[in-house]
C-alpha cells in the first residue's frame, strides 16, 4: 500500500473510533458472535489460502495444523471473549464463578482449562491455571478482570498491529485483543508472506471493517515503518524477532545500536510484542517403559517440528539428565522421531540460512530427514550458540547436564533462566513418579522458571490454544533487553497483571494414562506431527468451535481415536 492509503486507512479509523466508543458491551458482544460465525463460515478457504502458502499437500494430515492454529484458535478466542462480555453487560466480572487457587510466592491462581464439560471431554487431562502476579489476591482480582472493556465508552485511540507470517490466527486474535483489551481501534498490517489471507480475513473480519474499527493493510518494511511512526498511531503491538523490535523502537545500523545501547528510542508511543526465543524442553530422570520413551519422543518432535519450527515457542533445546539410565535410549528415539516426521517445505524466509548457520556451528550435527533437512545436535562441547541463537527452523539440539539425578532439576532450572535467551516458554517432562518425588520443591521449582508458560506433560502451544489462559512473555524485560517481548494477548478473562500460565497434560496416552492410574482419556494429541487423523480433527474442532454441542463430539472422538 502506498503512503497515501495508509493515511486514508488511519484516518477512516479515527473516524471510526468514534463509532466503536459508542457501542454497548451488548453490540460489541454481538459484533464477536458474528465473526466466529464468519471465521467458521469461511475457514475452508483460510485453510485452503494456508496450505497454497505453505506448500502442504492437501492431502497430507499436517494440514490438520492449519486448521487447529487458525481458524479454531481464532474461533474459540471469540466464544470465550464473549461469554467475558455476557458477564461484564450483566453487572458482572469475567471470574464471576471462576475456580482460584494459590502458588508459591504469594501468587493467587486462575484455573483457564477445563472450564466445562465440554473441555473436560475434548482435553481429558490437561488443565491450565495463570498465575497472577505476587501480591495480587482473589478480590482484587475479581475487580480488576475485564481491562478496558469496563468503561468501553473511553476508548485509546489507534493501534498499529503488525501480523506474524507464521501462524495464521495470530494477526486476526492481536487485532482482537487491541480492540477489547485496549479499547483501541486496529490497522492490521499483515506480514507480506501472509498477503494470500488478504481476501478471506477481511471477510472473516468484516463486521468490525464495517463500523470502522478496523483496516487491513498490506506492504513491506517500508510501510510497516511508515505506519509505526504515523502521527494518528497511539501505539504499536508487533508478533515477530527481536531484531525488528530493535530496528522499529531503536533505528538500524549503527545508530540505532548506539541508541539501543543508551536507551534513547526514536519510536515516540508505547510498544507491546512478542517475540520468540529459544524454548527449552527439560527431561526429568525417572524409569520409562520403551512405550513411554517412544512416545516422549513424538513429543519432543512435534514441539520442534510442528509449522517445520517455525513458531516462537518451538522447542529448540532438550535438556537430558547426562547420568540417566535411559538417556541413550532416548536420544536414539528421539533421532527417529525426527527422521521419520513427515516431510515438508522450508516454506518460511531464511530458513535455509539459518539451519546452515546451525551447521557452521555445529559442523559434526547429525542430518535427518527428507533430503537431511532437519539437523539435530547431540551435546556439544560449546553450546552457546544453540542456546542464544533462535533458529525458527528444523534445528533441534540435546544438552547433557552432567550432575547426580537427584539434584537435575534445580540445575536444568538454573540453566534455563541463565543460559538460555528468551522468556516465552519452557517444557518440562516427567514421569508422574518422577514428579511426586520432588514434593512441595517441583511446584518452587515452577516458581523460579522466568518463562510466560510454562507446560508440564505438554506443549507450550496448549497454551497457545487455550483462549482463557494469557500468552507472551514473562515480565520485566527492558525496552533495550527485550528477550521474548512484552505485554500479553489471548486472555480472554482480560486479567489484569497475569506473570504466567502453567499448562499440565498427562504423561502417556489412553488407553495407558487409564490402566497406569492418569485418568485421562486423551488419545495421541491430534496436534503431534506424526498424527494421521488430524486434518479431520481439525475440521471437526473448528465446527465445533463456532457451535459447540454434545451431537458434535461422536465424530471429533472417532476421528482422534484413529489418529
Amino acid at each position: 500500500m502506498t503512503e497515501t492509503q495508509i493515511d486514508e486507512a488511519l484516518e477512516q479509523l479515527v473516524e471510526g473510533e468514534k463509532t466503536w466508543s459508542s457501542l454497548t458491551l451488548a453490540a460489541r458482544r454481538g459484533l464477536l458472535d458474528e465473526v466466529r460465525t464468519l471465521t467458521v463460515r469461511h475457514a475452508g478457504e483460510w485453510v485452503d489460502a494456508a496450505v497454497g502458502i505453505k506448500q502442504l499437500d492437501p492431502s497430507s494430515p499436517l494440514v490438520g495444523e492449519e486448521w487447529m492454529s487458525g481458524p479454531y484458535s481464532l474461533a474459540a478466542g471469540l466464544g470465550a471473549l464473549s461469554e467475558s462480555l455476557a458477564k461484564l453487560e450483566a453487572g458482572r466480572s469475567p471470574l464471576d464463578g471462576a475456580e482460584f487457587g494459590y502458588a508459591p510466592g504469594g501468587r493467587t491462581t486462575v484455573k483457564a482449562l477445563p472450564l466445562n464439560t465440554f473441555d473436560q471431554l475434548l482435553l481429558s487431562g490437561f488443565s491450565a491455571e495463570v498465575w497472577l502476579q505476587p501480591g495480587i489476591e482473589k478480590a482484587e482480582a475479581i475487580r480488576s478482570a475485564g481491562l478496558a472493556q469496563r468503561d468501553p465508552s473511553r476508548t485509546n485511540g489507534v493501534g498499529a498491529v503488525l501480523g506474524a507470517g507464521n501462524i495464521f490466527s495470530i494477526a486476526p486474535l492481536d487485532t482482537i485483543y487491541e480492540l477489547y483489551a485496549n479499547n483501541r481501534v486496529v490497522a492490521l498490517k499483515l506480514n507480506p508472506i501472509t498477503d494470500p489471507l488478504l481476501p478471506v480475513l477481511t471477510k472473516v473480519l468484516a463486521p468490525f471493517i464495517a463500523i470502522g474499527a478496523v483496516r487491513i493493510l498490506t506492504g513491506g518494511a517500508e510501510a510497516g515503518t511508515y505506519l509505526v511512526r504515523h502521527k494518528l498511531v497511539d501505539h504499536v503491538h508487533m508478533t515477530g524477532s527481536a531484531l525488528t523490535y530493535d530496528a522499529i523502537v531503536f533505528g538500524t545500523g549503527e545508530d540505532g545500536a548506539r541508541r539501543k545501547a543508551a536507551d534513547e528510542p526514536v519510536l515516540d508511543k508505547e510498544m507491546t510484542a512478542e517475540l520468540g526465543g529459544v524454548s527449552p524442553t527439560i527431561v526429568l530422570p525417572g524409569s520409562w517403559s520403551r512405550a513411554d520413551i517412544e512416545f516422549q519422543a513424538n513429543h519432543v518432535a512435534t514441539q520442534r517440528l510442528h509449522n517445520n519450527g517455525y513458531n516462537c515457542v518451538a522447542a529448540q533445546v532438550v535438556v537430558l539428565p547426562k547420568r540417566w539410565a535411559q538417556r541413550e535410549e532416548f536420544i536414539a528415539a528421539l533421532g527417529k522421531a525426527v527422521n521419520d516426521a513427515p516431510a515438508r517445505a522450508a516454506y518460511y524466509p531464511g530458513s535455509d540460512a539459518r539451519v546452515a548457520g546451525a551447521d557452521a556451528s555445529y559442523p559434526d550435527a547429525r542430518h535427518l530427514g527428507d533430503r537431511g533437512a532437519r539437523v539435530l545436535v547431540v551435546d556439544p562441547a560449546n553450546r552457546e550458540a544453540l542456546l542464544r541463537t533462535e533458529y525458527f527452523g528444523p534445528v533441534l539440539g540435546v544438552i547433557e547436564l552432567d550432575v547426580p539425578d537427584e539434584n537435575f532439576a534445580e540445575e536444568a532450572v538454573r540453566v534455563a533462566n541463565d543460559e538460555f535467551v528468551g522468556t516465552l516458554g519452557v517444557n518440562i517432562i516427567g514421569h508422574p513418579d518422577s514428579i511426586a518425588s520432588l514434593g512441595d520443591k517441583f511446584d518452587r521449582l515452577i516458581e523460579q522458571l522466568r518463562y510466560g508458560t510454562i507446560a508440564i506433560n505438554a506443549w507450550t502451544g496448549v497454551g497457545y490454544l487455550t483462549p482463557t489462559a494469557t500468552w507472551g512473555a514473562f515480565p520485566g524485560h527492558k525496552r533495550n533487553d527485550i528477550q521474548s517481548g512484552t505485554g500479553v494477548v489471548h486472555n480472554a478473562f482480560l486479567l489484569d497483571r497475569p506473570e504466567r500460565t502453567v499448562v499440565r497434560g498427562p504423561f502417556r496416552p489412553a488407553p495407558r494414562s487409564v490402566f497406569r492410574g492418569e485418568w485421562s482419556l486423551s488419545p495421541k494429541p491430534p496436534w503431534f506431527v506424526n498424527n494421521r487423523t488430524a486434518a479431520t480433527t481439525g475440521r471437526l474442532l473448528v465446527d465445533f468451535a463456532g457451535a459447540p454441542g454434545w451431537g458434535k463430539l461422536p465424530a471429533i472422538f472417532a476421528s482422534a481415536l484413529r489418529g
